[in-house]
Formats: C-alpha cells, sequence, structure tokens
C-alpha cells in the first residue's frame, strides 16, 4: 500500500475577483454595463456567486436598482437567498470592495479562470472518449477533439460593437469602391471575366456545383479557378482531390501557369530553353501561393472539416474546392446513393456556412443528358435532389466539340448558370486550351484575348484526353 497521500487539484479559480466584481457592482450599480460583455452567471466557480450576478442582470434588464436591498429582495422573491447563504452574505461582498472602478479588471481575471475551467472540462471529455473506446468512428473523434481545442484558441475574451457612424464610413467606401469598379466584386473573383460579371464572384457561405460528364474540364476549371484565387487575390484555397492525386494536380498547374505543352510536361519531352525558364518562373508562383491539396480517396465531412479548421487557424481561409461529390464518403451506410449523397451534400452546406466561405464542388451528370442530346438541365445532376436544393449556384459545362469531327472543333466551351440563388442565371463562352489545359477568356466577339494563343497544328489533342 502506497504511503503517498492524494492530491487533490482544485480548478483554476479566483475567488476573491469574483467576490471582488459582485462588490464593486453593489457599490457601483452602473458598472454593470462595463463587464457584461465579459463574463455571465457560469463564468463565476461558486454558483451562488452566479446566482447573485444572474439576479443582478435580471434587475438591471428591468431598470430597478441594484443595492444590497434590491439584491436582497430578489433573491427572496425567488426563494434562492438561503441557497447564496442569506443576506449576510450579500453585505459582506459589499464590504469587500478593493476599488470599484477596476471592476472590469476583476472580470477579465475571472473569465479567464473560467476558460481555463472549460478548457480542462473539455480536455477530459476527450480523455473519456479515449479511454470508452466508444462505436464513434476515429474520425469523429478526432474531429471533436481538435474543434474543442480550437475553439478555446479562437474564444473572444468580449463581444465587440460598433457605432453605426462607423459602419456608415464603411459603407460608403464600398459603395465608393464598387461605383468605381462598374459593380465591382463582391466575392472571391474566379479569374474569368464574364463569369466574374454574372455571379460577382463566388460569395461567402454559398455552395457553388460546378457539373458535366466525363472529361469535359470540370477539374481543369476549378484548378483555373484556384490558381486565379491564390496567385492574383492571395485566397488561401483548399483543394481535396479524390480522384487525382496530389502530383497530377500540380502537373496540370503548373502546365497552365507556366502556359507550357502538358503532354510535353508529363513525358519529358520538354526541350526548349524558353519552356524551361517558363517552367522556372511558374515553379516559383506557384510554391508560394496559399494553395493546400488533400488528395486523400474517399474522404469524409468530418475529416474534411478538420482540415479546413486547421488551415484556416494557421493560413487563413479563402476558398474551398471538392473534386468530386460522388467520391466522398458517407459517414455511415446508406441502401441508396441518393441518401449517401443527400448527407455530403448538406455536410458541404454546412461547412460553407461554419467557415463562411464559398464551396466550390465538382459533380457528375447522368447519362440523360447524353442520351437525349443537347445542353445539360438541372435534372441530370447525378444520384440526388437534393444537390439542386441545396446548391446556391449551379453552374455546367458544355462542350459542343465532342460530337464534332476534330477539323471542325472550336475549343469554345459553354458555361451555364442554371441555378443562382441570389442572382441572375445566363451563359459564358470560354476558350479551352488543350495543349495546355487551361481555359482562357474570350471577349463579347469570341476574339482572343490578350490570354489566348492560338494552338499550333502540332499541339493539337483529343479533348477527351484531359
Amino acid at each position: 500500500m502506497s504511503n503517498n497521500p492524494i492530491q487533490i487539484r482544485i480548478p483554476p479559480q479566483d475567488i476573491d475577483a469574483e467576490r471582488a466584481v459582485l462588490g464593486s457592482l453593489l457599490v457601483r450599480p452602473g458598472a454593470i454595463h462595463e463587464i457584461s460583455d465579459i463574463i455571465t452567471a457560469r463564468s463565476f466557480y461558486y454558483d451562488k456567486f452566479g446566482i447573485i450576478y444572474d439576479t443582478m442582470i435580471e434587475l438591471s434588464l428591468r431598470s430597478e436598482p441594484i443595492d444590497v436591498l434590491s439584491v436582497t429582495n430578489r433573491l427572496r422573491e425567488k426563494r434562492r437567498l438561503d441557497q447564496v447563504g442569506g443576506q449576510a452574505e450579500v453585505v459582506d461582498l459589499a464590504q469587500a470592495v478593493p476599488a470599484s472602478t477596476n471592476v472590469r479588471y476583476y472580470a477579465e481575471i475571472v473569465q479567464k479562470k473560467y476558460v481555463l475551467r472549460e478548457l480542462i472540462k473539455a480536455a477530459d471529455n476527450i480523455a473519456e472518449m479515449g479511454f470508452n473506446e466508444s462505436d464513434k468512428q476515429i474520425e469523429e473523434i478526432l474531429e471533436y477533439a481538435e474543434k474543442e481545442l480550437l475553439e478555446m484558441k479562437s474564444r473572444p475574451q468580449s463581444r465587440q460593437y460598433i457605432p453605426i457612424k462607423n459602419a456608415m464610413i464603411d459603407a460608403w467606401e464600398h459603395i465608393e469602391k464598387l461605383h468605381e469598379h462598374k459593380g465591382g466584386m463582391r466575392g472571391i473573383p474566379t479569374g474569368f471575366k464574364d463569369l466574374d460579371d454574372l455571379l460577382s464572384g463566388l460569395q461567402q457561405s454559398d455552395l457553388i456545383i460546378l457539373a458535366a460528364r466525363p472529361s469535359v474540364g470540370k477539374t481543369t476549371l476549378a484548378l483555373d479557378i484556384a490558381r486565379n484565387a491564390a496567385l492574383k487575390h492571395n485566397q488561401s484555397t483548399v483543394v481535396f482531390s479524390l480522384e487525382m492525386s496530389a502530383q497530377q494536380l500540380v502537373n496540370r498547374m503548373l502546365a497552365a501557369e507556366a502556359q507550357v505543352n502538358s503532354w510535353s510536361l508529363r513525358t519529358g519531352a520538354i526541350s526548349k530553353e524558353s519552356e524551361f525558364d517558363q517552367l522556372q518562373e511558374a515553379l516559383g508562383r506557384l510554391s508560394s501561393a496559399p494553395i493546400f491539396i488533400d488528395d486523400q480517396a474517399g474522404t469524409n465531412i468530418v475529416r474534411m472539416r478538420s482540415i479546413i479548421r486547421r488551415i484556416r487557424a494557421e493560413h487563413g481561409l479563402g476558398l474551398v474546392i471538392v473534386d468530386y461529390l460522388q467520391l466522398m464518403s458517407p459517414m455511415k451506410n446508406y441502401d441508396s446513393m441518393v441518401n449517401q449523397v443527400t448527407e455530403i451534400s448538406r455536410g458541404l452546406k454546412g461547412i460553407a456556412k461554419e467557415f463562411n466561405v464559398p464551396v466550390l464542388a465538382l459533380s457528375q451528370l447522368s447519362r440523360a443528358v447524353e442520351s437525349r442530346g443537347g445542353r445539360p438541365r438541372l435534372s441530370d445532376l447525378r444520384d440526388s435532389g437534393s444537390i439542386e436544393q441545396d446548391a446556391d449556384i449551379v453552374m455546367f459545362i458544355h462542350n459542343e466539340d465532342k460530337y464534332k469531327n476534330k477539323e471542325e472543333r472550336t475549343n469554345i466551351i459553354e458555361i451555364l448558370v442554371e441555378k443562382h440563388r441570389n442572382g441572375p442565371t445566363g451563359k459564358i463562352d470560354l476558350h479551352f486550351d488543350e495543349a495546355k489545359t487551361t481555359f482562357l477568356n474570350l471577349d463579347k466577339g469570341h476574339n482572343q484575348d490578350q490570354n489566348y494563343q492560338k494552338p499550333a497544328a502540332s499541339d493539337k489533342f483529343n479533348l477527351d484526353e484531359f
């Protein structure tokens, strides 16, 4: 039998600071407005002090005085006076005030101790989940643990408020900026002028679905948007690639950024000195871009949320891209693909709202669009009507070239915005550079813009390759 005494660890608390807060409010009732944005009744270690503080808040909301008599009477009415130690306890608080003008300082001490206790509580819950070996999946346990700790780290010390005068100044500056840019860009630019004009960029908390049949250019367009957002606008962008490896994505982005032949890059056939120079410059730009790639196959919403939370805490967050929706794993087994995709689409919309960022999710279309011919419809979204319901924007890529002979192809691709919850729908045209696997802007007359160079005959490839 051990002779070592059992050590009992007392949770963080400062009873003197708690007494000083309550005493200051009894001596100077108006001080409650100085600290009500810092602490709540739960912040107090002693339950009886929390009851007294809650009573003071109640009196303040009723515009009644806060003093020994009013607090005592209200506690008696609620039959809680004995619970806090009687009238003598309230009188003692009023007599134990070092300096009522320091009430905010005392309140900050009380809140700090409360946050530390909550941290210990969260850690205990995490440890309990580990010891119990619960039937939850390991991803759910890890996500819960990470969420608890990161929320502690990001918890504000107090709620902030601003006078309406300041808000009006910010609003006017925003209006002027929009006017200067002829309507301006409210969201994250995609880098494609006509698409940005139609959508005003990708908006915070929106779920944007980009859908097409296989080998039409979904991934290419998504990577172009990622490059433009990260390189040109310094938006931290997370790409979840469930189909292609990180190296494959990097090769595509490198070819597009360097404007070199993608197939030559993939086969090591780069020979021109100028192309090596272009690659080195593009490599330097991309290596410093805030783009983060996760290429684990079959990832799920819980794991995705955990990764996004870490990246946001360390690097900030501007845009999330998922390639593609139907390859994600559900959190439980379903008897139909429809229910599985419903869980995933609602989870992606939840991520967009929780992190207040646009989520661009790629999706497959059903074979009906090919058997029917013509342009895609919302009803062609594969496996679930919930995708259409959850999405704020639904865009399709339509490629008439797939139905033409090689010599008849124009490489003009249509982007069809068929659903736009907060704005207009419409169609825009882009040029698809097959050799460099990238989309390029066109002007209204479908003429070449400054970024577009017509591929040489030797650069012609089968569009289905990409």
